[in-house]
């Protein structure tokens, strides 16, 4: 167990989550889970477990709190008992990948990397764009190739050769992180994220061009002299256009999204977006599908839209507070979006970050 704890310190970056708590959340459960999440921190884990059990008194199905009372019994050394704590939540919320990170995370200490890259395959297709899972999903794919290279070269020595290179890969990497020192954090809630938000500095006004002295004469060269000025200017014009549909456009695919328009919401998603994993794109469509029509009511609000626009490739990065019958997540997004046939269509979502 402290081989893998040691060969995979980045899979513990995912205790730091920060998208389990609504915009809508009371101050005073904002309290609570900033005063667990403090305990945690100063590695008061038994404290910290004890803040959890007594608030859970009062909110027994708080998803927050329990996801914090299963860290806090990681850190106080009962693995089995946050591992009952996190399975509960993935079968009560399946929407949430985090609770899949973190009994990864748990599997991956007790050395049992099957049940890890399950885990993290199911956060994946529970959201294809969290990135921290595609990482740690890497680490265990790179762990269980290590294993099974040390197992080959025990059967045939003979292979030396060709295996020594590629374990030594494996090592380098899994070294380069353990010199980091990567330690895992506690969680911190989300509405401390959306507290430290800043509006998006105004646009400077550009400054006035110094006119010309009035006694210069006007030499017949001035007015072609005068076009490069204008073609900035246009191209300043295009790009705010194109900033306007990039913004319009992610905020009809959070509308369709919100509306369960399948048709305007799979749209909105290019030829080239690739699925995660090894799904194809229909099976891809299907899932979103029977995730979103069967809910009783969705609600996404896209805030803190900043747009930056490359030509036909733009990336629109956001807020995203996302609300789903008794669910209430908010997080960053970031979407790539590409110009086709007059439309900005989506190549690649992240989560995060």
């Amino acid at each position: 167990m402290k081989q893998v704890r040691r060969t995979l310190p980045r899979l513990l970056r995912l205790l730091a989550l920060t998208a389990l708590v609504g915009t809508g959340a009371a101050q005073a459960q904002a309290n609570d889970y900033a005063e667990i999440t403090q305990l945690l921190k100063a590695g008061k884990a038994s404290e910290a477990l004890s803040k959890a059990d007594q608030r859970l008194s009062a909110n027994p199905r708080d998803p927050q709190l329990r996801f914090l009372k299963g860290v806090a019994q990681a850190d106080s050394g009962k693995p089995a008992d946050a591992v009952a704590t996190f399975t509960k939540l993935t079968e009560e919320y399946p929407e949430l990948p985090e609770p899949y990170n973190n009994l990864a995370v748990l599997y991956a200490n007790q050395n049992q990397l099957d049940k890890a890259r399950t885990a993290l395959e199911m956060a994946i297709r529970t959201n294809p764009s969290y990135a921290t899972a595609h990482e740690n999903l890497g680490d265990i794919y790179a762990k269980l190739a290590s294993q099974a290279y040390n197992k080959a070269l025990q059967l045939d020595a003979a292979n030396a050769t060709s295996l020594k290179p590629k374990l030594a890969l494996i090592r380098e990497l899994f070294s380069a992180d353990t010199a980091k020192g990567t330690k895992p954090v506690a969680a911190a809630p989300a509405a401390a994220v959306i507290a430290t938000q800043r509006p998006a500095p105004a646009a400077t006004a550009a400054p006035a061009p110094t006119p010309a002295p009035a006694a210069a004469p006007v030499a017949p060269a001035a007015s072609p002299a005068a076009a490069p000025s204008a073609a900035p200017d246009a191209v300043k014009q295009e790009a705010a256009k194109d900033s306007k549909e990039v913004a319009a456009a992610v905020q009809a695919w959070a509308a369709a999204w919100a509306a369960k328009d399948m048709k305007g919401y799979l749209s909105a998603y290019g030829k080239e977006f690739n699925p995660p994993g090894r799904q194809t794109r229909a099976a891809w469509e299907k899932e979103r599908e029977a995730r979103i029509v069967g809910k009783s009511k969705i609600t996404v609000q896209v805030s803190d839209l900043n747009v930056s626009v490359n030509g036909n490739k733009a990336t629109a990065r956001f807020r995203q507070a996302y609300s789903a019958d008794s669910l209430n997540v908010s997080s960053r997004k970031t979407l790539d979006l590409v110009e086709t046939n007059g439309r900005w269509l989506i190549v690649r979502e992240a989560t995060g970050g």
